[in-house]
């Protein structure tokens, strides 16, 4: 009771300066330098650049099977359109071109590259030069490292430039970013004749595996891209590249899409192996929950979520008796709920906090100690303790479970005022306690409307104390 007391006391000292909404800005994740396209070495040139195509082909990290990398192949058809032959050094960033960190005054770099100009491999060196400014520079040091190699362009004369080197991601688990850099085009003569840069992935695309709009805070895929089959496609002509032309595409880690897939074709193989549906029912979780512990909310992102949900359903068919993939349904559920619901103002018409509560309670019927099970009905007790009530012996009273809702406002309706009614006999609440699970009578608080700043007054310590980072868990 004092905990709640203390608790209460911070909400209330802090909920006028609190948002209406839930703030879901993280701290960006550090960068990794980009692939870019090539730039030249003299300020004033009559080569132009006629063609660029770049892939990126998308894979598992082999070093961190969390994290991805992208072999990226660049081919630049090079025309010198002057009278006079031309030689100069072209220059290639292996860190980030503008001058910029990786947001946390890191500088990490490109670790090699391999060139060759007309088909023959050409040896290339680091150096450090100025970097080149941009819209969105912020001088963070004068000069980064280059690598340098010499071309000859005679005139009027196609010249065939490939690159070939690795990209790291970045992001949070389980979301990848990759960029590539048009605008350092904008370097050479003219305009860039066609480019089209391509990313691979090793499996088809689709909207689940990718981020479109932005959900996973690492800023939104570019729009514009065709996708067909494993390959999305950018193409341009005549382009004058600035920042606003640069590609960034955000998707799921490969290595959990691949278990997505593979877990789907388990079940399809033997749609009566309960493990399997519980592995794809976490898989789809993993998908759809983002780092803070919220979900997805693009049609893409439900549409995972209802493959979670489903999954889990028809494991827990299988598999009624196993605690765990209980924990793991209302792991997903209580998500939905708190952002979805709750923090939505929208009413619980699906009933989502009581069949959570209630997979907690049989987890906790088949596995007292169940230690999971019980963290996440603390963490409710926090953020509702309307709901849940931690009790001193450290047992659990499932407020939400009684026959009659409390408060009358069902949880995450928008609140009305409503005259205070005429006491109830008292219903039976649920007591979950430790090492057993039992009904205990309590007495019912009296009924009344729901504050408005009911949710607002835990939101400080919540957000002090959430515990909503992504776990591999069930």
């Amino acid at each position: 009771m004092k905990k709640a007391l203390i608790l209460f006391a911070i909400g209330l000292a802090f909920v006028s300066i609190l948002p209406q909404g839930i703030a879901r800005a993280d701290a960006a994740p550090p960068e990794a330098p980009p692939g870019t396209t090539l730039l030249p070495g003299e300020s004033i040139t009559q080569v132009r650049m006629v063609a660029e195509t770049v892939t990126l082909t998308i894979s598992k990290d082999p070093s961190d099977a969390e994290q991805a990398i992208a072999k990226t192949e660049a081919i630049f058809t090079m025309r010198n359109l002057g009278a006079v032959e031309e030689k100069m050094a072209v220059r290639f960033p292996l860190s980030f071109f503008n001058g910029n960190s990786d947001g946390y005054g890191n500088f990490p770099e490109i670790n090699a590259i391999a060139v060759k100009v007309d088909g023959k491999s050409v040896a290339t060196k680091r150096e450090l030069q100025p970097f080149t400014a941009s819209e969105q520079s912020y001088r963070e040091r004068d000069e980064i490292p280059w690598a340098v190699f010499d071309v000859v362009f005679p005139p009027n004369q196609d010249i065939i430039i490939e690159i070939v080197y690795n990209v790291n991601g970045f992001g949070y688990y389980p979301y990848e970013a990759f960029k590539y850099i048009l605008e350092t085009g904008a370097g050479w003569n003219g305009t860039i004749g066609s480019a089209e840069i391509i990313v691979r992935l090793p499996y088809e695309v689709s909207e689940q595996n990718l981020d479109l709009t932005g959900q996973a805070g690492h800023g939104e895929s570019t729009s514009g891209g065709v996708r067909s089959g494993n390959e999305i496609r950018w193409t341009f002509t005549d382009l004058e590249p600035t920042h606003l032309d640069n590609i960034q595409i955000v998707v799921v880690t490969p290595s959990l899409w691949e278990k997505v897939l593979s877990e789907k074709a388990s079940v399809e193989k033997n749609p009566n192996d309960g493990e399997a549906w519980g592995r794809l029912a976490k898989a789809y979780k993993e998908v759809v929950m983002m780092p803070k512990g919220y979900l997805r909310e693009d049609p893409a992102g439900f549409e995972s979520y209802q493959s979670s949900k489903d999954a889990y359903e028809k494991c827990l068919a299988l598999l009624p008796n196993d605690p765990l993939w209980h924990y793991g349904y209302a792991d997903l559920l209580w998500a939905h709920y708190y952002f979805g619901v709750y923090w939505a103002h929208k009413t619980d018409d699906e009933g989502i906090l009581p069949t959570l509560l209630t997979e907690l309670q049989t987890a906790l019927t088949f596995d007292p100690d169940n230690q999971l099970a019980k963290d996440l009905l603390r963490d409710i007790s926090y953020q509702i303790p309307e709901a849940v009530q931690q009790n001193e012996d450290e047992s659990f009273t499932l407020l939400a479970l009684t026959a009659t809702p409390i408060p009358p406002t069902p949880y995450g309706g928008i609140p009305t005022i409503t005259p205070r009614p005429t006491l109830e006999p008292a219903p039976t609440t649920q007591a979950i306690s430790t090492p057993t699970v039992d009904s205990a009578p309590t007495e019912a608080p009296e009924p009344a409307a729901r504050n408005p700043i009911c949710g607002s007054a835990f939101l400080l310590p919540a957000l002090l104390g959430m515990v909503f980072i992504v776990k591999r868990r069930k």
